[in-house]
């Protein structure tokens, strides 16, 4: 055997590197998300237009950045990761609706704050976007609506978004979470249109709109505001969806935001109160 043939069977084999796709759609990537989101917003506007103005979008994405940058520095003493408020302020830019400006920055600057000031043991209790978008919506129904546009019978932005939104959520181990509300929208979407006398049809084709692609894939799936153990998120996301369904029955418009609101800070602080109880292992000295 040759001195090359043997330095090359001796040699350690070559690490094999991660396939870029993998990479890519990792729990590691920070800008998964906002490229995400940043999808569904090119895909709804181009084929529907479903932006109120490009200037209202982008004033919602500094205020949030910025708010982010200050309150950051302000409450930890460093400058975070801006990936965050970035989906918080396209999120107000895609789902509010109103004439006047101050909305869309006085949502995106609420949004952020809420999580550093209600923070229970080191846990914000609403998914920021969401608590901005219900704070408004109650306080100011007359001011501020939310986006409301179906994707019609063109199913191609939807198919495209629910696809990568799919895989997205796969690689980060919160499908199952999207998938009990979605499994449990469509059933009591049934329900109420036996309930009503409505066409099941129209019961189910809020989940054709980029609202509800906002909702299911970012809101209720929210790290951040979820809780711990994969069985009670499941729980969880179904009594959002019970919620819901009330709310709908009894002509709630902004049926989802305020479901949302309601249970996912009471799951919270249960599973806060539950982790404090929990004792700790004390390790004995040797």
């Amino acid at each position: 055997m040759s001195d090359a043939a043997a330095g090359v069977m001796s040699a350690p084999p070559p690490s094999v590197p991660q396939a870029s796709w993998k990479r890519f759609f990792s729990p590691e990537n920070r800008y998964l998300a906002p490229a995400f989101i940043t999808c569904i917003l090119l895909a709804g506007h181009l084929s529907f237009g479903i932006l109120e103005s490009y200037k209202k979008t982008g004033i919602a994405i500094v205020a949030a950045l910025l708010a982010e940058l200050i309150l950051g520095r302000i409450f930890t003493g460093k400058f975070p990761n801006l990936a965050s408020a970035y989906i918080s302020g396209i999120s107000v830019g895609i789902l509010v609706r109103s004439p006047a400006v101050w909305p869309y920055l006085l949502c995106a600057v609420v949004s952020i704050m809420s999580k550093y000031v209600l923070r229970v043991k080191g846990r914000h209790m609403w998914n920021p976007s969401n608590f901005g978008i219900s704070v408004l919506l109650f306080l100011a129904p007359e001011t501020v609506a939310t986006l409301s546009i179906q994707w019609g019978n063109y199913l191609l932005p939807m198919i495209v978004i629910w696809c990568l939104g799919s895989v997205i959520i796969y690689r980060v181990r919160r499908f199952h979470i999207t998938a009990t509300y979605v499994t449990s929208f469509i059933a009591f979407a049934f329900m109420r249109s036996w309930i009503t006398g409505s066409p099941w049809q129209s019961e189910i084709a809020p989940l054709t709109g980029p609202m509800y692609q906002l909702f299911i894939f970012f809101m209720v799936t929210d790290p951040k505001t979820t809780v711990r153990k994969k069985f009670w998120q499941c729980v969880v996301v179904f009594l959002v969806a019970v919620v819901e369904m009330i709310l709908r029955l009894n002509q709630v418009v902004y049926a989802p935001f305020y479901a949302l609101f309601l249970v996912g800070p009471t799951a919270m602080l249960i599973d806060i109160c539950f982790e404090s109880r929990r004792p700790t292992t004390v390790v004995a000295p040797v």
